[in-house]
């Protein structure tokens, strides 16, 4: 069975982008379009890899992470935080909450699927 990703992010275009791309390099995709949505569908269904925006409606990105990593259930989950926000300090915040990987928007979407297929693949 082809390994699932979680988009959890509130721009349409965004979530538009990512679920094409992520389903065009073969792997299974929902989205959840904020923090509640993301808690749930992870109840549902443990995705693989979460790619996670910081800001989002109802639970941030960074609350969000800090969840995921405190649920032994979830430990697995390889978490990737895509924000606008690029300062080293919202990076640092967020590897020490347990994120896997840190991309700022705008992003290549060649990069983004090739660090998501590496990661998947380790």
């Amino acid at each position: 069975m082809p390994a699932s990703v979680l988009v959890a992010d509130d721009d349409p275009n965004i979530v538009l982008s990512l679920e094409f791309l992520m389903k065009r390099a073969g792997y299974r995709v929902r989205v959840a379009r904020d923090g509640e949505q993301v808690l749930a569908a992870m109840a549902e269904e443990t995705p693989d890899l979460v790619l996670l925006d910081l800001m989002m409606p109802k639970r941030s990105g960074y609350d969000l992470c800090h969840v995921i990593r405190g649920n032994p259930a979830w430990r697995g989950v390889r978490v990737v935080m895509l924000t606008a926000k690029g300062q080293e300090v919202e990076r640092a915040k967020g590897m020490a909450l347990g994120a896997d990987d840190y991309i700022t928007k705008p992003f290549s979407t060649r990069a983004v699927v090739d660090r998501i297929k590496r990661m998947l693949e380790a």
